[in-house]
């Protein structure tokens, strides 16, 4: 028995006690919404549509449509057993396209059926579970502003068998540009789908993902709702996409250019292209408008030179961003060559050398970089750091200029070329962790995301770069509390509290030879520091530890995070 195999029968196999505790939600709703499910169909294998159909007919909530419009199919047996599902229930509709108009153009037919306010789209050999329609109807009525609802999803093969469970974060628009995670199941309010035209033709393989991002342009993401549950079943099945995700090439280009139109639309001067590590998915490049606005590298230091030459010697040469200056803050080096290499650095690039010879405190020799520092971006750099591509900078700006964006992290491994962060995961491991922490190079993560620009709860230090306005609005790191480790994490959640979002790209890359100038803290004293501040954390912190929103509650928050939760972490249904 495979792990998911056990979560299932721990955790999601429908019981009568299930659909007790769901009719009894259902009782409590003050009302019902019709919920129309669009299920476009063409030449399918019988026995699979009836499985979808009797995924929908076996809902324990009843207030639903099913809209099947057939798209000319060729199968002779197609139409009367569509017509024999209609005979035997009068909430299943039926409409008999006359010429073949492929697949967006029958969605829109199975949409012009429905009369539901809200309307899920099903594929004709996929499933429901029991109380997918439930869940939906209850996040409605604690939700009623809500425009679209996603939800998890697994598959499932010709046998039954469920396996590869997706389980997402909340809504996560720079994830979303790179793959279309709403996917299954997703539900819209029908005046939604009306005010944008329901699909377009000409998207064939993405017409789904076109019709979510016209859509969300006119939601805030708080209209966008996850339920972390798994709620669809997606069938593998020979030339299907969910066996072979480059199945349909031609999905891809579709799902480019509405991408494209998506950011044109929104006034964003940027291009897409496939990515290229994994093809299937989108990578977003944005454009840095002319004049290119000054970035301050803020590089604390002690002694090391041999660390920090390589470090700014790699930023030197293999940057291909202008214009920026280094602010290196040097806490008390002592070594001579240390004083001759500083020297050589204000007379030969004009780096503004900043002498803070306290006791070690990284979130005072951040600050005390950042105030001298003239630029209108800060890249804080660990004297460790050293560069791999030379357009990690403007990718890192490309993002960090834009006005919902807070903090900036990068991709970094470790020189034996596994990696060291992958973005931060809020109460993995008890207060934070790196996201798929020391996973080899090529290794494309938990569903593609090492490979794709996301909003993650906190970034590391070690190569952040934000506006220093915004550095300055959250007011800097925590020098009285957190003094050396989590600040970076506590300023990350600060910029959320503002209302900014976190980003990490894997565009740029970086070896980070961690910890190399310091080395790590094993001393007693060094200890009871790193406790206190973790107790100072999970005080000031604990409900975004907790719940990390681009972390999925039936994930583990045990070390290293991304595999199954036992128990969950979402509410029981009672």
């Amino acid at each position: 028995m495979t792990s998911y195999e056990r979560w299932i029968a721990q955790f999601d196999t429908w019981s009568a006690s299930d659909e007790i505790a769901w009719r009894r939600r259902l009782r409590a709703l003050c009302r019902k919404p019709l919920i129309s499910v669009i299920v476009p169909v063409y030449n399918p294998d019988l026995k699979f549509l009836e499985a979808a159909i009797n995924s929908v007919r076996s809902q324990v909530y009843d207030a639903w449509e099913l809209c099947l419009a057939d798209d000319a199919s060729t199968d002779a047996d197609v139409r009367p057993f569509l017509e024999e599902m209609a005979r035997s229930d009068t909430r299943v509709l039926t409409s008999f396209r006359e010429s073949n108009g492929h697949i967006a153009a029958c969605s829109n037919t199975a949409l012009a059926l429905g009369s539901g306010e809200w309307c899920a789209l099903l594929d004709q050999d996929d499933a429901l579970a029991p109380h997918a329609l439930a869940a939906i109807a209850c996040e409605i009525a604690e939700h009623p502003a809500a425009g679209i609802i996603y939800s998890d999803e697994d598959k499932i093969d010709a046998e039954g068998v469920r396996s590869t469970p997706y389980f997402k974060g909340d809504w996560n628009h720079e994830l979303f540009l790179g793959q279309n995670f709403i996917n299954h199941l997703g539900v819209y309010r029908a005046s939604l789908l009306q005010e944008v035209g329901g699909f377009r033709e000409g998207f064939e393989g993405s017409q789904d993902y076109d019709l979510a991002l016209r859509c969300i342009e006119r939601l805030s993401g708080e209209q966008i709702r996850h339920i972390p549950r798994v709620l669809y079943h997606w069938r593998m099945g020979e030339g299907s996409v969910a066996g072979d995700p480059t199945a349909k090439p031609y999905a891809q280009e579709a799902a480019r250019r509405a991408i494209a139109e998506h950011l044109d639309r929104r006034g964003l001067a940027a291009r897409v292209e496939a990515c290229p590590e994994k093809a299937e998915s989108h990578r977003a490049i944005y454009e840095v408008a002319e004049p290119r606005p000054l970035v301050s590298m803020v590089i604390p230091t002690r002694d090391r030179i041999d660390l920090l030459r390589r470090c700014i010697d790699s930023i030197r040469e293999r940057t291909d961003y202008a214009p920026i200056e280094f602010v290196i803050v040097d806490n008390g080096s002592t070594e001579s060559e240390t004083g001759d290499y500083l020297r050589a650095l204000e007379k030969e690039i004009g780096a503004r050398i900043v002498r803070d010879a306290g006791e070690f405190n990284f979130s005072r020799l951040i600050n005390h970089g950042a105030r001298e520092a003239t630029g209108g971006l800060l890249a804080l750099v660990n004297n460790d750091i050293e560069v791999e591509n030379r357009d990690w900078l403007r990718e890192m700006v490309s993002h960090a200029v834009r006005p919902e964006i807070g903090a900036v992290g990068a991709r970094l491994w470790y020189p034996d070329g596994t990696l060291q962060h992958g973005g931060v995961v809020a109460g993995l491991g008890g207060i934070a962790g790196h996201a798929m922490y020391r996973i080899p190079r090529g290794h494309p993560g938990y569903f593609n995301n090492m490979f794709i620009a996301h909003y993650c709860s906190a970034v590391t230090a070690a190569c952040l770069v934000v506006r220093k306005a915004v550095y300055e609005q959250a007011e800097g790191f925590d020098e009285v509390n957190l003094p050396i480790s989590f600040n970076d994490i506590d300023f990350c959640l600060r910029l959320r509290a503002l209302g900014l979002q976190n980003l990490w790209t894997p565009y740029a890359n970086m070896v980070h030879h961690e910890s190399a100038s310091r080395g790590h803290h094993t001393a007693p004293e060094e200890q009871a520091q790193f406790f206190g501040e973790a107790v100072f954390m999970q005080e000031k912190w604990a409900p975004e530890l907790f719940h990390d929103p681009f972390y999925n509650p039936n994930l583990t928050l045990n070390w290293p995070g991304f595999d199954l939760a036992f128990p969950p972490r979402h509410d029981a249904v009672t």
